[in-house]
């Protein structure tokens, strides 16, 4: 299916199910909007999958690694051999998105989509590598426009494998040192803010190293001047393989009616990209925490989203995804399992 293809396929959210769903949960035992986030959230879900009474979802996790070839400017705390280090430990089960996945009850699936090293044949990682790691976006265009659209493609490909697999819930995740230095200069771009405004300390920089992380983002936008009239130039210009990918990810889902629960700063990134390609994604979403990272409130904000969470989270991977997807599936438990006044014999107010 070509790209254009997917976009038409995404259709607006069924506001009949939701007006059902929200009826079921006004008769209810309790006072009248009495559990907040978790009424809005389940007649969001009965919105996205049309399903009034639901069973509770299966859930997946896909945490994309890719390598940033802008990380050579130093705005990292970390080298760049951390990704396929981290790789190898989501594959262990060791990393935080892993224990949360557990805690959660829901998988983890890795993608290497770009990371600049060879893994041979290791189990469990799915790998789809487009090229092993975007080039130094402060110098010349991160990705060809045909490198953005593969990897567009390929989160595409792996959300519609997951609906026909049955997951009717999928979270996003990413690893990738120097990955929030694109991920800035995608939402300077989408939202018009000012670099300085959006940019953060990802790891852990210090004031100078933050300085030089404002000037090569606002470099790469000077030298490439990314259209964000056209999101896939945007990506391809100044982003990054593993934010194509999951914005790719997000297209699929919507296209298969399957809710997407963001993560941090990087998911939010992607899915401006994937708002920007087809804003009916938008309804698609569900924003599992807001990040202490500097420009993820102005994603919330462009995207009209309301985090679920706010634990001061910054790492990244599909933690903040993990906790999300568990209030989702608990939202969808007070629809479906909770009683309502008359099947409990309950007096309801006067």
């Amino acid at each position: 299916m070509t790209l254009d293809e997917v976009v038409r396929q995404i259709q607006p959210v069924d506001q009949q199910s939701a007006a059902k769903a929200q009826a079921r949960l006004d008769g209810l035992t309790k006072p009248l909007g009495s559990l907040g986030r978790l009424e809005e959230t389940a007649v969001r879900y009965a919105a996205i999958t049309g399903d009034v009474k639901p069973n509770v979802p299966r859930g997946v996790v896909f945490t994309f690694a890719a390598d940033h070839g802008v990380a050579m400017e130093g705005v990292s705390a970390y080298p760049s051999e951390v990704t396929p280090q981290m790789v190898l430990n989501f594959l262990r089960g060791g990393a935080g998105v892993n224990v949360l996945a557990r805690h959660a009850g829901v998988e983890v699936r890795v993608v290497d989509i770009g990371v600049a090293h060879d893994f041979a044949m290791v189990p469990g990682l799915i790998q789809k590598k487009v090229m092993r790691g975007t080039r130094n976006l402060r110098r010349e265009p991160a990705m060809s426009r045909t490198e953005a659209a593969q990897a567009l493609h390929i989160g595409i490909d792996l959300a519609t494998q997951a609906a026909c697999e049955g997951i009717g819930l999928i979270g996003t995740g990413e690893m990738g040192i120097g990955n929030t230095t694109p991920s800035a200069a995608i939402t300077a771009v989408m939202t018009g803010r000012a670099v300085a405004e959006v940019t953060g300390r990802g790891t852990g920089i210090d004031e100078a190293g933050h300085a030089n992380k404002i000037q090569v983002i606002q470099d790469a936008l000077d030298r490439h001047r990314p259209d964000p009239a056209d999101a896939v130039d945007v990506v391809a210009k100044v982003g990054g393989l593993e934010i194509a990918g999951l914005a790719g990810l997000i297209l699929g889902a919507a296209a298969a009616r399957v809710p997407v629960v963001l993560d941090g700063f990087i998911a939010g990134a992607a899915a401006l990209i994937a708002v920007g390609i087809q804003p009916l994604c938008r309804d698609y979403l569900i924003a599992s925490h807001r990040s202490v990272e500097r420009g993820h409130q102005a994603i919330l904000d462009h995207l009209g989203l309301t985090a679920l969470l706010d634990l001061d989270l910054r790492l990244g991977e599909g933690t903040g995804a993990c906790l999300g997807m568990g209030l989702v599936q608990a939202s969808i438990k007070i629809l479906t399992e909770m009683a309502t006044f008359d099947e409990a014999g309950v007096s309801q107010r006067d």
